[in-house]
């Protein structure tokens, strides 16, 4: 972050808050990211005016964290945005928080905790909600999660801008995906939206979403995991329309990632969203210095990057997308990855075995098993995962048990989990592996009673719930790469497994467990699989 700031910052752990313990101060955590420009205004603006400084140096402990190399903090003590700051009791329960605060803020919030925690201590602190419901609803997995997400897409659609909501506008890549299926003019008007109004079309990339209701006054980040996620959605687009423009943002975004955020090694993390820069000319930008890259290599970004790549060559067969996916696969497999368990990225203190980065890492590796038949340590992954963050429920904890503050608190995120389960569904489908069926239905079914209340954010929850009431598979008896396996790949449906390298002729049609179909040429595929016999 910025040098702005003058606070003496600690870095989290047992010892900053065996500290506030012993000198009876509260913390103040301030939960930052590289790319977020309210994070370097508030270090300038707040952290840096001297008056301010000193007294938070003089009456807490200021704890900083990282959110992005953090996920299991951010998880936990996220106020709704970054900066993110967040008055916490020495044992980590939450006094109050906010996110970016000015100084008039920040100065009337200090002085609140202040008079809370000298008149109440420790009794002030609270434990947030998702912490305190131990155990997600359990629930049966039926048809009616599917037909509750298609109800709710009819709900929230915005029929005169594009895309779900009245207000703030996000792409929802995964929302996109399951519209393209089931509401597909609702899915085409939105990245229709999303490449007008979010696509940078000079430097590239997509920002990360859109302040108002008609795709206005764009959030100018750019993270590459979302950015990955919209290349898987537009490649999707483009399988189910054949519209070039879709093809052409995903090609556009592939070529981002491969030159702007390449490492060298594999993806880097982000890139800053500096309004001032991207509000110029196209020829004023020449001269202008670009907003900074975070090179981190994270295992769960470039597991996404490279879902997405090789998604979109599965349909165009690009070299670029191709090539770029299996160098950064290759170094997360060497660098991040030991014996099933992956550490989040290279270094010492990088936290290991989070179920971000080992749902995200199956999914790529799925992709992989599927696109070019390379099966990679997907098994060992799984069942590390299973073996080490599965409840008695089937529910699936965020990462590893710590004692540090309130990450003693297992949690239970939907959204990783349904990443997880979408990853096992394929392992089952490409493995032939019932457990793995098993599992996935035992994880979807933790949230089942939860299912109607549910809105088109998570619609990929009832993506996975729907592959589970009927799962399909294209097998192809032949390897990665032949005429009939890049055939089934571009005529599957996005929902379905492509299985190369299959124990049978040709290609079969499996629904359900069940073969329903056969084909032994790329036209005889199209029939089957398009009804046209």
């Amino acid at each position: 972050m910025d040098d702005a700031t003058k606070v003496e910052w600690t870095e989290w752990g047992e010892r900053a808050f065996s500290k506030a313990q012993q000198m009876g101060k509260p913390i103040l955590l301030s939960l930052v990211t590289q790319w977020s420009a309210d994070c370097h205004e508030m270090d300038r603006v707040t952290y840096g005016e001297p008056r301010i400084a000193a007294n938070v140096n003089d009456g807490f402990v200021p704890v900083r964290v990282d959110a992005d190399r953090n996920p299991q903090v951010r998880e936990r003590y996220n106020m709704g945005g970054f900066p993110s700051t967040v008055f916490l009791t020495p044992e980590g329960k939450v006094l109050t928080g906010a996110t970016f605060l000015g100084p008039d803020g920040f100065r009337g919030i200090l002085d609140s905790v202040r008079e809370t925690w000298d008149g109440k201590g420790e009794d002030a602190g609270s434990v947030p909600r998702a912490l305190r419901e131990a155990q997600p609803p359990g629930g049966e997995v039926t048809a009616r999660i599917e037909e509750h997400m298609v109800e709710q897409l009819l709900a929230a659609y915005d029929d005169e801008f594009g895309g779900w909501g009245t207000d703030v506008k996000f792409p929802l890549p995964r929302t996109i995906e399951f519209a393209l299926v089931r509401a597909r003019d609702q899915a085409t008007r939105t990245l229709d939206a999303v490449q007008t109004h979010l696509l940078d079309t000079y430097d590239g990339g997509f920002y990360r979403f859109a302040r108002n209701r008609n795709w206005g006054a764009a959030v100018r980040e750019k993270l590459t995991d979302e950015n990955a996620a919209l290349v898987r959605a537009f490649a999707h687009g483009y399988r189910y329309t054949g519209d070039e423009n879709y093809r052409d943002s995903a090609e556009a975004t592939v070529e981002y990632l491969t030159t702007e955020c390449w490492t060298g090694d594999a993806f880097a993390a982000s890139q800053g969203g500096d309004e001032d820069y991207y509000t110029l000319e196209p020829a004023d930008r020449e001269d202008a210095e670009a907003p900074a890259i975070d090179e981190t290599i994270f295992a769960d970004h470039n597991s996404l990057a490279i879902d997405g790549l090789l998604t979109f060559a599965s349909y165009t067969d690009d070299e670029q997308a191709t090539r770029y996916a299996e160098r950064a696969r290759e170094h997360v497999l060497s660098e991040l990855v030991e014996d099933g368990r992956v550490a989040h990225y290279d270094g010492e203190e990088a936290p290991t075995g989070l179920l971000v980065d080992q749902a995200r890492l199956l999914g790529a590796l799925s992709t992989s098993w599927q696109v070019q038949g390379e099966v990679g340590p997907a098994r060992e992954i799984a069942d590390w995962t299973i073996e080490n963050l599965r409840e008695d429920s089937g529910a699936f904890r965020d990462g590893p048990e710590s004692e540090v503050a309130l990450l003693d608190h297992p949690l239970y995120p939907l959204d990783t989990t349904i990443d997880l389960a979408d990853a096992m569904l394929d392992l089952a489908l490409l493995t032939g592996e019932d457990r793995y069926h098993d599992i996935t239905e035992d994880a979807v079914a933790a949230y089942g009673a939860a299912g109607e209340r549910m809105g088109v954010e998570v619609a990929h929850f009832a993506t996975v719930a729907a592959r589970l009431q009927s799962p399909e598979a294209i097998e192809v008896g032949e390897p990665a790469g032949s005429d009939l396996h890049r055939a089934a790949l571009r005529l599957a449906d996005h929902e379905s497994v492509v299985v190369p390298g299959a124990d049978c002729e040709g290609a079969r049609h499996r629904v359900d467990g069940e073969v329903v179909g056969t084909a032994d040429t790329p036209e005889t595929l199209e029939e089957l699989l398009t009804g046209e016999r």
